[in-house]
């Protein structure tokens, strides 16, 4: 089971081979190359890069050993993360589009191994992603640094691109309750127990209580309703963009009194008692980060709390990767700490900030546990899109292993909780 192999060895990801790191050292000036001396202080004055640039004059195939060797990598090797390549047009169209070229390629079927997320993790922790920029990353920040990628226009694309896939594929991978949210991992034995105790987190975090009226900005598939509407006895709201979970969410809390609305976060102003949002916020962006605090802000009574439950980032600002907005997730933002504290500013008092992103590894694991066994059940689903969800999947773990990504749950109150805030755990 997912939940019982924390902390256990697993392919890919032992201590013994862990990435070398080769830099190369640039101690002369273009001045002092054309005097044909070295200036006095260029010692001290040197610049450490790394070897991409000592490996740019080889050939593709030359080119991509090294850098993969610095990474404890083989090209057709015997370890489970060493990499069997079976299109020698892979080495070029990698080193061309990077990350978008590596995500394409195995979705093409031109190359394999066996750990997929222990491979991607290797990268990750010799920050092959950060050397390898191509044109297709600096046009990704272009597009974020100029453009609002998080309008209500946009802010739609990701509902029909990912979201409205099908409850089919998504049932299959979730498990009992359609919860699309990392779990809690701290007494659970398996993925319906971490998603429940996530729940009840949430429910005891907000001090829920019969007949209070809750807030769900980004409610899925309704489960969190459900749960909240069942175990603490309050009625509520949920809003979501994507009318393949509305539908769904509508089915699954017709026994209690909960209303779905396929609609905008933004268009929100009425009072509830708590508002809560669970795996919506990365889709919000940090130019509307402000304003969904500001909604959140006016929807809550005077002394409610409200839950933010949010995948962050160690540094802002966040580069999107190009395969993932292409495949996945488009139009999203991860946030930074820095963002998250800057945007609530003089709305909220934070009472609790809590990170258990380690967890989501594993739920990541039993997803990707359930889908791989589902696949033959789903023949909707062609080899090129399961390649593709398999790496989604494979990548999103590798993120969380080596701590690029964290799951934050913050609890906020309007004004600050008389006597302070007890944070339940």
């Amino acid at each position: 089971m997912a939940g019982s192999t924390r902390g256990a060895a697993r392919p890919g990801f032992s201590e013994s081979a862990k990435p070398r790191k080769t830099k190369a050292t640039e101690t002369t000036t273009r001045t002092s190359v054309a005097r044909g001396e070295a200036r006095p202080d260029a010692s001290r004055r040197a610049i450490r890069r790394p070897a991409l640039r000592a490996v740019r004059a080889l050939d593709p195939v030359a080119q991509a050993a090294s850098l993969l060797a610095e990474c404890g990598i083989t090209l057709d090797g015997p370890a489970p993360t060493d990499l069997q390549v079976h299109d020698r047009r892979f080495f070029g169209r990698v080193l061309a589009h990077g990350s978008l070229g590596l995500g394409e390629s195995y979705m093409d079927g031109w190359w394999d191994v066996e750990c997929l997320e222990g491979f991607l993790a290797r990268l990750l922790e010799a920050r092959l992603d950060a050397r390898l920029r191509t044109f297709d990353d600096r046009l990704m920040n272009w597009r974020a640094r100029v453009f609002d990628l998080q309008t209500p226009r946009r802010a739609l694309a990701v509902a029909r691109r990912h979201y409205d896939i099908g409850n089919d594929l998504f049932a299959a991978m979730l498990g009992r309750r359609l919860v699309y949210s990392c779990g809690y991992w701290r007494d659970a034995d398996g993925l319906d127990a971490a998603q429940e105790a996530k729940l009840d987190l949430v429910c005891r975090k907000l001090g829920l209580r019969p007949g209070m009226r809750v807030l769900d900005v980004g409610c899925g598939w309704g489960d969190a309703l459900a749960f909240a509407a069942e175990r603490y006895g309050v009625s509520g709201v949920g809003v979501t963009l994507s009318v393949e979970q509305a539908e769904g969410a509508r089915a699954r809390c017709r026994r209690w009194p909960i209303e779905i609305r396929v609609a905008d976060y933004r268009t929100l102003d009425e009072r509830f008692d708590a508002v809560y949002s669970i795996g919506m916020f990365e889709h919000v962006g940090p130019r509307h980060h402000r304003e969904y605090f500001e909604v959140v802000r006016r929807c809550l009574a005077a002394r409610g709390l409200s839950l933010l439950h949010t995948i962050g980032t160690n540094e802002a600002p966040a580069r999107q990767d190009p395969w993932i907005a292409r495949y996945v997730f488009p139009n999203s933002a991860i946030p930074a700490a820095r963002q998250v504290a800057q945007a609530l500013e003089g709305l909220f008092v934070v009472e609790d900030w809590h990170n258990f992103g380690q967890d989501y590894e594993t739920t990541l694991r039993a997803w990707r546990d359930n889908i791989e066994r589902a696949w033959r059940r789903l023949p909707d689903y062609d080899e090129r899109f399961r390649r593709m969800w398999r790496y989604y999947l494979g990548a999103s773990i590798a993120q969380f292993h080596t701590r690029r990504l964290q799951l934050w749950q913050l609890v906020l109150s309007a004004d600050g909780i008389p006597g302070g805030y007890v944070a339940p755990r």
